[in-house]
């Protein structure tokens, strides 16, 4: 159920509690320093996440837009004054850069509910597309931001590319898990420019869960990020690389068959061929050396718009058609496009496309872009609970018109039904 209140400003307090602000203010270690402070860790927290809500608008502009909200929310003295702008960037260095980050741990989980009963049984859980039986449908994928050429920005993030072909401005690398049924990122991992996506992504691989499928594009596999992922107790759902070898070892009722991954450190043709060999035989293969994956294989036509079609090869930990039939698993990859979707409401709806973030310093960067993520969580957030009420696939409901709706609302509130949201 959607409430008025919801529709406005509100929207980040009822995603970020104040209690899950404070508490991770006090994680980090970075509290009031004295009683009668203008400017309270809390509040910085609040107006940044405004900041990213209203990106065409300057610090002084935002914070007199919020103020009237926070203060009806209990996160704001009507006493205070407006703070300047160099006020709310000496708030903000004060934060630091890992509270933001805390508050997203603690505030921007799944938001498609839990699987429906006969989730076993079914394709799908409660929410379109955010399920395949019992498994969360997860993806995974990477994009940058323009951050100002300030000499700090620079030396901590980089350029892309050198020379004549250097960027305009510094580049942050942002790899993140993203909810395939609503966009919501759920876990991110931020850094230079020059770290690449493989790298981030193993450091989010161990935080997946049992009941958990991850969609991957081809770009993401190698021997060690399957194994690492594998071992999280997550299902996998990636696609093979063109050149790697997948050797049939048992071919399956609907048409997959079975085959084995090898670490390619192994090179001998007799060691390959005996863990070939135990994979026929039924045999558990040593993790480090060898995984069984299952291989579904499918065209599409006409992908390219060239009159040819494509070969897709997927790879999935899910070895039994029983627990996944071939179809389901081609239908469930193809949710892995959701995440795209995700990345253009954070990029071109809610920044604005083009935009360069406001941080000059890199702890502020970081901070923005945790912000970042947090807005657009609420408002997906927001969004799902308006499908769920109007009995629709969250897809249905318009994250322009949402967002336009809490920016005009955000000194008040709008009673808009779900349908209104379409």
């Amino acid at each position: 159920m959607v409430t008025p209140d919801q529709v406005s400003l509100g929207v980040l307090v009822t995603a970020v509690p104040r209690d899950a602000v404070d508490d991770a203010i006090a994680v980090c270690g970075v509290g009031a320093k004295r009683s009668d402070g203008t400017l309270p860790p809390h509040v910085v927290a609040y107006l940044t996440m405004a900041l990213c809500l209203f990106t065409e608008d300057d610090y002084t502009e935002v914070a007199t837009k919020v103020t009237g909200s926070l203060d009806r929310w209990g996160c704001w003295n009507a006493s205070w004054s407006v703070p300047t702008a160099s006020a709310i960037t000496q708030a903000r260095k004060r934060l630091g850069r890992r509270v933001f980050a805390e508050i997203f741990e603690r505030t921007c989980g799944p938001v498609a509910g839990e699987a429906s009963p006969m989730a076993g049984l079914v394709a799908l859980g409660r929410a379109r597309g955010a399920w395949l039986h019992g498994w969360r449908l997860l993806a995974i994928d990477g994009f940058e931001a323009d951050v100002p050429d300030t000499d700090e920005n620079a030396a901590e993030f980089g350029y892309a590319g050198s020379g004549a072909n250097r960027s305009a401005y510094p580049k942050v690398r942002v790899v993140a898990l993203a909810e395939c049924g609503t966009h919501a990122f759920v876990a991110a991992e931020i850094d230079a420019y020059r770290v690449g996506e493989k790298t981030l992504a193993h450091r989010l691989y161990p935080r997946l869960r049992a009941d958990e499928l991850l969609t991957a594009d081809r770009n993401f596999y190698s021997f060690g990020a399957w194994e690492l992922a594998a071992g999280s107790g997550a299902a996998l759902l990636w696609r093979a690389p063109t050149q790697l070898d997948l050797p049939v070892i048992q071919v399956l009722s609907d048409g997959t068959y079975l085959t084995v991954l090898i670490n390619p450190t192994i090179r001998g043709v007799a060691r390959r061929e005996r863990l070939l060999a135990a994979a026929r035989a039924g045999h558990d293969l040593d993790p480090e050396q060898a995984h069984l994956a299952r291989v579904v294989e499918y065209d599409v036509p006409d992908r390219e718009g060239n009159g040819t079609g494509e070969l897709i090869t997927l790879l999935t930990t899910i070895t039994d058609p029983a627990h996944a039939h071939a179809d389901e698993l081609a239908a469930a990859y193809n949710q892995r496009w959701e995440e795209e979707t995700g990345n253009d409401q954070l990029k071109t709806h809610l920044r604005g496309p083009g935009r360069v973030l406001r941080s000059r310093l890199p702890d502020l960067v970081h901070q923005e872009i945790w912000a970042w993520l947090i807005v657009h969580h609420a408002l997906a957030a927001l969004m799902t609970r308006a499908a769920e009420a109007a009995d629709l696939d969250p897809d249905r409901i318009s994250f322009s018109k949402v967002l336009r709706l809490v920016r005009r609302t955000a000194t008040g509130t709008a009673d808009i039904p779900p349908s209104g949201l379409g």
